[in-house]
């Protein structure tokens, strides 16, 4: 078992924010854990790595209990910027994990390497962007070759290319036999990296595999949208209006073809139609939005 937590408890004061969170990660897997600010993400990861102590309830890592500073042998946590120091480099940093790690200066190059931040290794964190440290965040985290990397917010603040190299060296990670939990509010990216999600809401988890919630549709942009909806709601398809002339449309079994000669018979022209893919944005919705909770 690479990661049990059962029955944990986490309170401030008198605000519940772990309410008995309970799952596990029985072998290397990328799972995903998503909820709106304030949720509970952070104080979940910060229990599970013992820098809180849960009021109740128990965590083991790699079958060892939480509490013993050894599970840091073989993972790693990467946190916000504010563990960073601005007067040391971004080597100064790596090589105190080093030291205590017993890790080679090799091994700290290769890895730095390895996330793209070579360039501004020896450059004092003081002057790096959010992204640079977003990038010597995820390397600290790495350079101990970790088989399990929890991961808060690894995306924040990365520009497009490089939340592109960062998401295939996680994929990459996760196919050399590395366990990934990551917190992250860029949904498209996790529907990119993984179907396994943890959505936490009111301190209290719902497990998903969005597999079983993934669905195609299609939003039409059309002429005469009343009749278009008449039209459909005489086939099996499910019809949504979601703009004055903007339909988006659920075909289940329906071939497409259908679709559009439902609507020609309907005398109804399709202007634009974009074919899209329901995942954790859409769940995500479900979950918080229609629950009167905002995102």
């Amino acid at each position: 078992m690479i990661v049990s937590v059962k029955d944990v408890h986490k309170s401030f004061g008198k605000q519940k924010v772990l309410d008995n969170v309970s799952f596990s990660i029985p072998e290397p897997d990328i799972v995903a854990l998503v909820g709106p600010n304030g949720s509970g993400k952070s104080t979940l990861m910060n229990v599970m790595t013992h820098i809180l102590k849960m009021d109740e309830g128990s965590v083991t890592i790699l079958g060892k209990s939480n509490t013993d500073p050894n599970i840091f042998r073989n993972m790693s946590f990467m946190q916000d910027h504010s563990v960073l120091y601005d007067y040391l480099t971004g080597y100064d940093h790596l090589q105190f994990i080093g030291d205590v790690q017993g890790l080679s200066r090799q091994q700290i190059l290769n890895t730095a390497e390895r996330v793209g931040m070579t360039a501004y290794l020896n450059k004092k964190t003081a002057a790096y962007s959010l992204g640079m440290k977003q990038h010597l965040l995820l390397t600290m985290a790495l350079v101990n070759d970790p088989k399990l990397l929890i991961l808060d917010e690894p995306l924040n603040g990365l520009d497009p290319s490089s939340q592109i190299r960062v998401r295939q060296l996680l994929k990459t990670l996760y196919q050399e036999g590395t366990t990934i939990l990551l917190s992250s509010h860029n949904l498209a990216e996790i529907d990119r990296l993984t179907s396994h999600i943890l959505f936490l809401k009111d301190g209290r988890l719902i497990k998903e595999d969005m597999s079983e919630h993934e669905q195609v549709f299609y939003e039409l942009t059309v002429d005469r949208p009343e009749q278009a909806v008449a039209t459909l709601q005489k086939t099996t398809v499910t019809i949504e209006k979601i703009a004055e002339n903007s339909l988006r449309v659920c075909l289940g079994d329906t071939p497409v073809h259908q679709l559009f000669q439902s609507l020609k018979d309907g005398h109804v022209t399709v202007h634009d139609i974009n074919k899209k893919v329901a995942g954790s944005e859409e769940r995500y919705r479900t979950i918080f939005t229609k629950a009167g909770q905002r995102e």
